[in-house]
């Protein structure tokens, strides 16, 4: 069989990945002057581990995450319970979401979403075929998301566990699971959602801070009252790269969750716009990645790049979404651009895994895929 697939332009994800690294660096260091130098030596330090990451993710044999996907699950759970130990888990804000190892803490939902990658890639490259006849083939990689997810909610991670719910959803029904099981996902994702908030009073003040703000300026709507300042600040062409204000003591993680307001606010409308630009483009282009490899017949490595396409798609849309006021606040770093060593890393290394997989032509069987949409 003729293979039409059209080649991978490894360039197109190259180029913006080392722009928004780079990016990221010089924003890290501006949005976290008035905290001191130590925090631009930690980035640079964890973006250099990232790049190892990289290789390693991308030096790794695709048949071997292929033969032991199970273990990626289990990587998974295994950290997310070690967190709840008493004396295991590191407590950092009433949350525990660390687990601490000689001076370096690995932050489980971080970890789960590699291992949730490799997870379900190898589930659905094995499976794919019946999910639209066998429903029971769809729930059974759903249920042990979902035991993951409950894992991180106890810590809490809330918006970790459902960006991870949204993107295993998306993926099985991209796999070819049937519309209205997908649509059952959703009912229930969002009745789960609702009780979540209802039973967690803090989380009731951050929907009541997204609803007005400026009600509670100085209470639980105080983060997005100053990165809504620091856009407004920005205006179109911002105030200078350095020259931002809202950093300086006013609003709290602008080196990381907030970071795309300190963007707006020293490059503008502009500058936040083309950063935007280059992250739904990187993104698109993973996608494109996913569609190749799954019309030459490579069911694992086109699962692969779906899920992190996916998956930073995401997190891209909701950090932007909380910085704007869009959505309700919720600790999710920008990709490749927030401070934040295990985003970081892990985030790169699951580009290594796109990167390799996708260029691997073991995987090929030469038939393109009927459930893939």
């Amino acid at each position: 069989m003729v293979n039409l697939a059209p080649p991978i332009r490894v360039s197109y994800l190259l180029v913006p990945w080392i722009a928004l690294l780079a990016f990221g660096t010089v924003m890290v260091g501006s949005a976290a002057v008035a905290l001191g130098d130590q925090f631009l030596y930690r980035h640079l330090l964890y973006v250099a581990l990232s790049l190892l990451a990289f290789v390693v993710a991308f030096a790794t044999p695709p048949g071997w995450w292929r033969r032991f996907y199970l273990l990626g699950w289990l990587l998974a759970v295994v950290l997310a319970i070690l967190v709840l130990l008493p004396g295991i888990g590191h407590e950092v804000n009433g949350a525990k979401r660390w687990v601490r190892l000689s001076g370096f803490t690995l932050q489980a939902a971080e970890v789960a979403k590699f291992g949730l990658c490799i997870y379900l890639s190898g589930y659905l490259a094995r499976h794919y075929e019946k999910l639209a006849s066998h429903p029971g083939v769809m729930f059974v990689p759903l249920g042990m998301v979902l035991v993951v997810g409950i894992l991180l909610v106890a810590e809490p991670d809330l918006g970790s566990a459902v960006v991870l719910m949204s993107t295993t959803a998306v993926l099985l029904y991209l796999a070819g699971a049937r519309l209205r099981y997908f649509l059952l996902c959703l009912i229930l994702g969002g009745l789960a959602l609702a009780l979540l908030i209802e039973v967690a009073p803090y989380r009731m003040q951050r929907l009541v801070a997204f609803l007005d703000p400026w009600s509670v300026a100085f209470g639980s709507g105080y983060q997005l009252t100053q990165a809504l300042i620091a856009f407004g600040r920005g205006e179109l062409l911002g105030l200078g790269l350095g020259e931002g204000v809202q950093k300086l003591y006013y609003l709290p993680e602008a080196h990381n969750d907030f970071i795309f307001a300190v963007v707006a606010e020293e490059l503008g409308a502009v500058g936040a716009i083309l950063l935007a630009l280059v992250l739904a483009f990187f993104v698109v282009q993973i996608f494109r990645v996913g569609k190749h490899n799954l019309d030459r017949g490579a069911h694992f490595a086109g699962f692969v790049s779906y899920f992190v396409g996916l998956l930073l798609g995401f997190q891209f849309l909701v950090n932007l979404g909380v910085n704007t006021g869009m959505l309700p606040t919720k600790g999710l770093t920008l990709p490749f651009v927030s401070y934040g060593g295990n985003s970081l890393m892990v985030s790169c290394a699951l580009l290594g895994l796109v990167l390799r997989t996708g260029l691997d032509k073991s995987d090929s069987s030469g038939k393109r895929s009927r459930g893939a949409r």
